[in-house]
């Protein structure tokens, strides 16, 4: 709303600075010309009219404005590109939520989705007695996940404990892991889009029940609490 109420306060400099071209025609003086006078005759018939040399610069050109209208017309520019800005924006999130995720986010320049809707079971850290890596988030088998963000397929297949699970490599480096899938949707090597469905929640591997295990690897393959990590680009359980 803020964004688009500095364009809409640009669209009125506008249009009061064309107004005032108007009012500066109205006072332009009138001279005898007739047709077949020679263009230097007209020119100082022009320029010897009355009130001639009252005449007003040029009205678009900007070094001809007072300051403060110098300083609108700079204003207008900025606006303008801050609309331009803000659409690019909403089209990269249009985008992200163009295969059905469910909330989509900017981190920079970059978009990330929430990858799945259901319910958090369980948290990163111990888990009866060893460390649980990832967090779990519960649904009914078949429901979509996405891909949390722009990425290339390092793995997609049988994984042991996790039944089937797809690895994506983020542009950054990142790693996000999504196992116990139903079935994936995308191969080895492949780049995807933030939002695009890559799999279905499962309940294959060592698992209580349909769920998405989620795991967060940083660049040198360190576990990351995937909660902190989505939190920070917008997305919350």
């Amino acid at each position: 709303m803020a964004a688009g109420a500095v364009v809409a306060g640009g669209q009125t400099v506008a249009t009061t600075f064309f107004d005032s071209t108007q009012a500066v025609a109205a006072l332009q003086p009138v001279a005898q010309v007739t047709k077949d006078a020679p263009a230097e005759t007209t020119a100082a018939t022009f320029t010897g009219a009355i009130g001639g040399d009252q005449l007003l610069p040029d009205p678009l050109a900007v070094d001809a404005l007072d300051p403060a209208s110098q300083v609108d017309v700079q204003n207008l520019a900025k606006a303008v590109d801050i609309g331009r800005d803000l659409a690019r924006q909403a089209a990269k999130i249009e985008a992200a939520l163009s295969d059905g995720a469910p909330e989509a986010f900017l981190y920079g320049e970059t978009a990330f989705v929430k990858p799945t809707l259901g319910h958090l079971t369980s948290l990163f850290g111990s888990r009866w007695g060893r460390a649980h890596e990832g967090i779990d988030i519960a649904g009914s088998i078949g429901t979509p996940i996405y891909a949390l963000t722009d990425a290339v397929v390092e793995e997609s297949g049988p994984a042991t404990g996790y039944g089937l699970w797809v690895v994506l490599r983020h542009t950054d480096g990142t790693q996000s892991v999504y196992g116990h899938v139903n079935r994936t949707f995308v191969k080895e090597g492949e780049k995807v889009k933030a939002g695009e469905e890559i799999a279905e929640i499962g309940n294959r591997g060592y698992s209580t029940g349909p769920h998405l295990h989620l795991e967060i690897w940083s660049s040198d393959g360190t576990k990351i609490n995937p909660l902190t990590w989505l939190r920070k680009r917008g997305i919350e359980y």
